[in-house]
């Protein structure tokens, strides 16, 4: 792990120990995506998550007859992919590169079985990930409200 950094970005794992943080780093490995790679697909198997160094992710959602439509953009120390640790791990998102993606690649498999191992790593994962699904979740409704809703809609005070 030469030249790594020894924890996970702030954005995703906030709250978890270093030592443990490390523990899970040590299942990790550095990937590349070049510019304009599809890194999945709506739908397929969810076997991996990344945590990215540098570089932009566009999160898209398949509109039938039509081009992708983007949902989210994510950047450094942002985690790509949640899907990985729900059933049926498939996901409900496609995701491509829109720069050079520099990113710390897990296997979902492999963490899921040492946070079965361990309560309070799994616990302290399971917290990181809902985080994240709870901003995306507010991020997504912020866009389509923004898409949406007829300018000056909603109640007032």
């Amino acid at each position: 792990m030469t030249g790594r950094s020894p924890s996970l970005g702030p954005a995703f794992l906030r709250g978890i120990p270093a030592a443990k943080q490390k523990t899970l780093m040590e299942l990790s490995h550095e990937v590349t995506f070049a510019s304009g790679h599809r890194i999945f697909h709506e739908g397929g198997k969810a076997d991996r998550f990344w945590v990215l160094r540098s570089g932009r992710v566009a999160l898209d959602l398949h509109v039938p007859g039509r081009r992708a439509a983007d949902v989210e953009l994510l950047e450094s120390e942002d985690l790509l992919g949640w899907s990985w640790l729900f059933a049926p791990y498939v996901w409900h998102l496609g995701a491509r590169a829109l720069t050079e993606v520099h990113a710390d690649e897990f296997d979902a498999e492999a963490v899921r079985a040492l946070c079965a191992g361990d309560s309070e790593l799994g616990q302290a994962v399971a917290m990181a990930v809902a985080a994240v699904i709870g901003h995306r979740l507010v991020a997504a409704r912020t866009r389509l409200l923004d898409l949406f809703a007829p300018y000056g809609s909603g109640e007032r005070g």
